[in-house]
């Protein structure tokens, strides 16, 4: 399984990603949403260099023009609601990629743990086709393990798999590499943070993504 760590580069990247740590930028709930959007475009576009391509032939207004694209037959798929513009940014590039979205929430138990339950899969067929599974904190990888079994009880089974995310654990990229098929998966992350609290917050990561882009939940 390989591991790509895009904050290593020296890139715009990282402006986008110190303006969704900084508490004070990350208030204003549209510029964090526009800032997701951005890392997920650029994750994307990295992304794209990995896939198959063929030359195909286009017809301009004074002649013919040879140019490669895309062989892969994509699906982008989100956990919600947390996931929607970082996969907003993968959409803006995959412009014609099938969409699939998971449900999913942390049911907590007596003791202080949680559960991981998935809800709602809306999800067509994956057989073959490269599934791009986005979500932008990657901290313990059950709620991503989760949705790629369901998808795949629903749809069928993916050629490949590129899991993508903002901020990631150490812990959630050792759960991932272990329990999702090791040939056949790359994981991408933005950032990669060392620390989860009791709670399963990535530390320093950014606090809770689907707060910050669409308000607190009760």
């Amino acid at each position: 399984m390989t591991l790509n760590i895009l904050s290593r580069q020296n890139t715009v990247l990282n402006k986008f990603i110190a303006q969704i740590r900084d508490r004070e930028i990350q208030r204003d709930p549209m510029r964090f949403r526009r800032n997701m959007e951005r890392i997920g475009e650029i994750a994307a576009y990295e992304i794209s260099k990995t896939l198959r391509y063929t030359p195909r032939i286009v017809e301009t207004p004074l002649g013919q023009a040879e140019v490669a694209q895309i062989d892969d037959s994509i699906v982008l798929a989100t956990i919600l609601r947390a996931g929607l513009p970082f996969h907003q940014g993968f959409l803006n590039y995959f412009d014609d990629a099938q969409n699939a979205f998971v449900s999913a929430y942390r049911k907590s138990t007596k003791d202080g743990k949680f559960k991981v339950k998935v809800e709602y899969i809306s999800c067509g067929d994956l057989e073959g086709k490269t599934l791009l599974l986005v979500d932008p904190m990657l901290a313990t990888g059950s709620s991503l393990v989760l949705a790629y079994e369901a998808l795949c009880e629903r749809g069928g089974t993916p050629a490949h798999t590129h899991v993508a995310s903002v901020i990631a654990s150490e812990q959630g990229i050792d759960y991932v590499t272990n329990h999702m098929p090791h040939q056949t998966t790359t994981i991408w992350a933005a950032a990669v943070d060392e620390e989860l609290t009791s709670r399963c917050y990535i530390v320093p990561g950014i606090g809770d993504a689907g707060d910050l882009a669409y308000g607190e939940k009760i």
